[in-house]
């Protein structure tokens, strides 16, 4: 059985495509479509029926891809700029009367919970896992066998637009100060990804990240694009999803950055997966007490 999984972030959305048994899911594919919700948001604050209309489009050609490919089960959420754009809940039952489908806006922490199905998260306390998106920025780590999670309004695209406040950096600043994190990260998000390609790297010392970063910063967004290949809507946020990771690193003792491709739909699928196994099981279970 196929299962999808979509993701409305702040910078693009994103869909990821498994193939499941009762007992293994495989990644098969992936969408991206570059809509930038996060630009609206924190410019004007709501999300305009132009760009709503563009999503609504968007949503609906993977919602024939689905078909298409045989896909009946996959969820839709929404994050941070869903969150934050003052006409949400308009917003959001627009887009699913306009293509029959649900979806789910989910908080800062409940992004940051779902960390937890990376396949190696679990009881994992020598590890990090950072997910640097548009919007926000969502920590996840074990400690004593307990999930400890964190979020923060600070993203790639909210600071390209000048809305990452002085307040929420303190917050950041604060949180690493006090608690002692374990000394390897694991990046989550394509700028990390991006980042680490650039230089030929699966993973850099923290001291090696410092170095690099100020090499990356000192290109333009016209030469990232020109000599990097990197795409507009990759190059022009880059640099501001990596002052995050500076900024953890310089606040604690990360000595190791890696990054990894799972993102929030990667996530979102393994919890479909479980969810509609266990119904299947339980709907067995009952059918053998009959």
């Amino acid at each position: 059985m196929k299962i999808a999984a979509v993701d409305i972030g702040t910078n693009a959305v994103k869909s990821k495509i498994f193939d499941t048994t009762p007992t293994s899911i495989n990644f098969l594919d992936g969408i991206r479509t570059p809509i930038r919700l996060g630009t609206e948001v924190f410019q004007n604050g709501y999300l305009s029926q132009t760009t709503l209309n563009k999503l609504v489009d968007t949503l609906k050609k993977y919602e024939q891809y689905f078909e298409k490919n045989n896909i009946k089960h996959f969820e839709i959420v929404a994050t941070s700029a869903f969150r934050d754009t003052s006409n949400s809940e308009d917003a959001r039952r627009y887009v699913e009367n306009e293509i029959e489908h649900p979806i789910r806006i989910i908080s800062g922490l409940e992004e940051a919970k779902l960390i937890r199905f990376h396949p190696k998260s679990e009881n994992s306390e020598n590890k990090i896992f950072v997910d640097v998106g548009g919007g926000s920025t969502e920590l996840f780590f074990y400690k004593n066998r307990k999930i400890k999670i964190k979020s923060f309004q600070l993203g790639a695209v909210r600071m390209l637009h000048k809305k990452d406040l002085e307040n929420e950096w303190n917050k950041l600043e604060s949180w690493l100060h006090n608690n002692r994190l374990p000394k390897k990260l694991i990046g989550l998000g394509g700028n990390i990804r991006t980042f680490l390609n650039i230089f030929n790297e699966d993973s850099m010392s923290s001291d090696v990240f410092m170095n690099k970063y100020s090499e990356l910063a000192n290109f333009s967004t016209d030469n990232k694009i020109k000599k990097l290949n990197l795409s507009p809507d990759r190059a022009d946020v880059i640099d501001n999803a990596l002052e995050i990771f500076k900024k953890i690193i310089e606040c604690t003792d990360i000595t190791k950055i890696k990054s990894t491709k799972w993102g929030v739909s990667d996530s979102i699928a393994v919890k479909l997966f479980h969810e509609l196994y266990s119904k299947k099981i339980e709907i067995q279970n009952k059918k053998t007490n009959l």
